[in-house]
C-alpha cells in the first residue's frame, strides 16, 4: 500500500485546466485504488475534485483538515487536526510517501517545498495556470537548492505523474548509513 498526498488549490472555481488535470489524474489513480491510499487537505477545491474522482472509483481518502473544520463530503475517513494550514500540511506530507502537486498558489508550494525538505518525492504536474507551474523554474537541475534532498519530477500529464507516484512503492523512503562506533 502507497499513502498518496496531493496538494491543490483550494479555489471554490479552479482553473479549468487544473481541474481537468486533477480529475484525469484522480481517475488514473483510481485504477489503482486496492494500493493506494489517498492523503488530502480535505478542503475544497482540487482537493474536493479529486477525492470526489477517487472515491467514485471506491478508494479511501484520508482528508487531514486544518482546525476543526469537516472538510469535504468526499473525505472517507477525517482528521480534525486543530492545527493551522501549514501544521496540518505538515502533518499529511509526514504521512506520504509521494506528494503530488496538481496546481495551486502559496499553500500549495509552501506543501511543495516542505516535501523536498522533508525527503519525500515530489511530483509537479505542470501547465495547469495556477503559480505551481513555476515550480519548474526553481528546479531547473531538478532539485530546488544545493543540497538535492530529492530529485523534483515534472510533468504536464496527470497520467504520466500516477505512473511516477506509484514508481514510489517500493522505495526505501529513507536513506540508511551504517555508523561504525569505536571502542574508547
Amino acid at each position: 500500500m502507497i499513502q498518496i498526498a496531493i496538494a491543490g488549490s483550494s479555489d471554490e472555481k479552479p482553473l479549468e485546466k487544473a481541474e481537468k488535470k486533477a480529475r484525469e489524474f484522480a481517475r488514473e489513480l483510481g485504477k489503482y485504488k486496492d494500493e493506494v491510499v489517498l492523503l488530502t487537505g480535505g478542503r475544497g477545491g482540487i482537493m474536493k475534485i479529486v477525492s470526489e474522482e477517487f472515491t467514485k472509483a471506491g478508494g479511501v481518502v484520508i482528508g487531514i483538515l486544518p482546525e476543526r473544520q469537516e472538510g469535504n463530503e468526499f473525505n472517507t475517513v477525517r482528521i480534525k487536526t486543530g492545527m493551522d494550514f501549514a501544521e496540518r500540511s505538515a502533518i499529511m506530507i509526514n504521512s506520504a510517501d509521494v506528494l503530488v502537486v496538481l496546481g495551486g498558489g502559496i499553500g500549495t508550494m509552501t506543501e511543495a517545498l516542505m516535501a523536498y525538505d522533508y525527503g519525500i518525492p515530489l511530483i509537479v504536474v505542470t501547465d495547469t495556470g495556477y503559480a505551481s507551474d513555476r515550480l519548474e523554474l526553481l528546479a531547473r537541475d531538478g532539485y530546488f537548492d544545493h543540497k538535492r534532498i530529492v530529485k523534483v519530477e515534472f510533468t504536464s500529464d496527470p497520467r504520466d505523474a500516477v505512473k511516477l507516484a506509484l514508481k514510489q512503492r517500493n522505495q526505501p523512503k529513507f536513506k540508511v548509513s551504517t555508523l561504525h562506533l569505536s571502542s574508547v
